[in-house]
């Protein structure tokens, strides 16, 4: 029972983007801020079954040198992943730091540039990249934090509105997930087992970000 339950969590990244793609098929029609979170679900579906197909039977079946690690491939999510984010901050209007929400997204993007290319391979067999996972995480909490100080100092806009409940959802998968990503590479040489373990628990959070994507959705008002 046990190791059916791990191979459910460890196809999580798959099967939790459908709760939030479910909803869409009911209510189709959403807001414009909501439009680059439906283009992230979109993207992420393939992007993680790829992701896991490498994973589960990349030995089984001898895949080839290059499709050998999926580093690159969280990578590429990480990257979408906070882009499209950040368009999603921006499209809310709110005035609060506005002009900081819209210049994170580039500065970003310079610092992947400088990563990649003086100190990181992108297609970095061995492990994950901690720094850009944990920036992303980072900057992403940064967003959630600065959107809930203007959400509860407006007094005429209190109400749990569909981007309350996405951003809620981003907040716990990025701030449970940060840590986890800052010290991945000490964790990974302290105990490979303790790592591999310690992951299911971005799982867990994933898919209650996934939760909270539906949420939001459902309670839309377009």
């Amino acid at each position: 029972m046990q190791k059916i339950f791990l191979q459910i969590l460890d196809w999580s990244e798959v099967w939790a983007l459908c709760i939030p793609l479910s909803v869409l098929l009911i209510k189709k029609k959403q807001p414009a801020p909501l439009r680059p979170v439906i283009i992230y679900l979109l993207i992420a579906l393939p992007l993680n079954l790829f992701i896991d197909i490498i994973w589960k039977f990349k030995t089984p079946y001898n895949f080839p040198g290059w499709l050998q690690t999926n580093n690159y491939l969280y990578n590429v999510h990480s990257i979408v992943r906070f882009v499209l984010f950040s368009l999603f901050f921006i499209k809310l209007r709110q005035p609060f730091l506005a002009t900081v929400k819209k210049i994170t997204p580039l500065i970003f993007l310079i610092f992947v540039l400088i990563n990649f290319i003086f100190l990181e391979n992108f297609f970095r067999f061995d492990r994950l990249s901690s720094r850009l996972l944990s920036v992303e995480s980072a900057l992403l909490l940064l967003y959630s934090l600065q959107y809930y100080f203007y959400k509860f100092q407006d007094e005429s806009d209190a109400s749990r509105s569909s981007d309350f409940w996405i951003v809620t959802g981003l907040c716990i998968y990025s701030a449970a997930s940060f840590p986890i990503y800052l010290f991945y590479e000490t964790l990974l040489r302290q105990s490979e087992d303790f790592t591999v373990n310690i992951w299911k628990v971005p799982d867990i959070c994933y898919i209650i970000f996934c939760i909270f994507i539906a949420k939001g959705f459902y309670e839309s008002k377009s």
